[in-house]
């Protein structure tokens, strides 16, 4: 069993919705190895009650794919941390009805004045309900979100399972007056050793297994000297646990996941959308090779927009028939706004103003289709 795995993939084991898988984890921990590598080399703490078992997952950076990905607003997640305040002040088991969180979210909510029968509202909340019943924070025993989306009237019972406490991290600092990203990396090393070698380990670790790729700039120099002095033992380490290979270049460095590796979400995925990447690096690469593009030695390539957005819809032109039909008749804007923004979403690229700045993962994953296929 890949607990490990298991554990970095799911935000958490709960027992009332997994009892065997729970027991199998706890029983994989007592033995010492993987909890070791969490908190030694990850710097991971590890949660194990009698309702579930987690990992703390931070990343070594704030990245694009990263967030709740079933939420669309900003809205969302301001209700979302209204119902776990909501929450606190209830026991395990506890039930309450839709109404009295719908009237608590209207004292708190300070953005403006929330009324319910505005659908734009009860259609926000339903998706943080839904998302809080999918990941075990709140059990169903009455009714349905679907009532409350056609009438702001209509009643759901639900039931506290008592994890929503373990959600949200702990923080050893006052948290108030945060106001970027930046300021929460600093503050998860505020009570580390003061060797700066075990801060550099557990970020370099973490920047491994959580990104795409690590890349060496101004900024994590030390970083990559890190990798580059200890990639055998870094290797090791990670063989122990993955299906995995570390492969460290120039200015760059990616852990590439075997077939037998299930580590959250890789790239490329098992959709057309990633085919259609893989196709667009493909014809990077081939222009590249032309000398139709210069790739500087560091790697680090930049395009204006429009040559970018051009590349794709040449590959849309030249591969298209061998994409669905949603992709097929999607407009030029429509399929290159789709495309741009997967890849944004994955670090692949960056977008600033009229430029793109390309990744080298980028130029290491591509794909064509096989001559037969291109043929027909």
């Amino acid at each position: 069993m890949r607990t490990l795995e298991t554990l970095l993939n799911q935000r958490w084991i709960l027992k009332n919705r997994d009892r065997e898988l729970y027991y199998q984890i706890k029983e994989e921990l007592a033995l010492g190895e993987e909890k070791k590598f969490l908190m030694e080399k990850l710097g991971y703490p590890l949660i194990v009650n009698p309702y579930m078992i987690k990992v703390e997952k931070t990343p070594a950076s704030a990245e694009n794919w990263m967030g709740i990905l079933e939420f669309t607003s900003k809205m969302e997640y301001i209700f979302f941390c209204i119902v776990l305040m909501f929450l606190e002040d209830r026991e395990a088991e506890e039930q309450f009805v839709l109404s009295e969180l719908t009237e608590y979210i209207q004292s708190q909510y300070r953005e403006e004045q929330v009324d319910w029968t505005v659908y734009r509202y009860r259609r926000h909340l339903i998706r943080v309900m839904k998302y809080c019943v999918a990941c075990g924070i709140l059990n169903v025993n009455d009714g349905s979100e679907e009532g409350f989306a056609r009438d702001d009237t209509s009643e759901v019972l639900y039931e506290n399972t008592g994890v929503s406490r373990y959600f949200m991290r702990n923080f050893t600092q006052d948290i108030m007056n945060y106001t970027s990203p930046q300021d929460f990396e600093k503050e998860e090393w505020i009570d580390v050793d003061e060797d700066r070698g075990i801060v550099r380990r557990q970020r370099v670790y973490r920047r491994l297994l959580m990104s795409m790729g690590m890349y060496k700039t101004e900024e994590t120099e030390e970083d990559f000297a890190y990798v580059r002095n200890f990639r055998n033992l870094i290797q090791d380490d990670m063989e122990k646990f993955f299906d995995c290979e570390l492969q460290v270049y120039r200015g760059s460095a990616f852990l590439v996941l075997g077939e037998e590796c299930r580590l959250g979400r890789c790239f490329p995925e098992e959709n057309t959308l990633s085919d259609i990447v893989l196709l667009t690096n493909g014809l990077l690469l081939e222009k590249a090779d032309a000398g139709e593009i210069e790739v500087p030695t560091d790697e680090q390539l930049s395009l204006p927009k429009e040559t970018f957005r051009r590349l794709i819809e040449e590959c849309k032109e030249r591969h298209g028939h061998g994409f669905n039909k949603t992709y097929r008749e999607m407009t030029t804007e429509e399929f290159c706004r789709e495309v741009l923004s997967y890849m944004t979403e994955l670090n692949l690229i960056e977008t600033e103003r009229d430029t793109v700045h390309l990744r080298p993962v980028a130029g290491k994953i591509a794909g064509k289709y096989p001559e037969d296929f291109a043929a027909q």
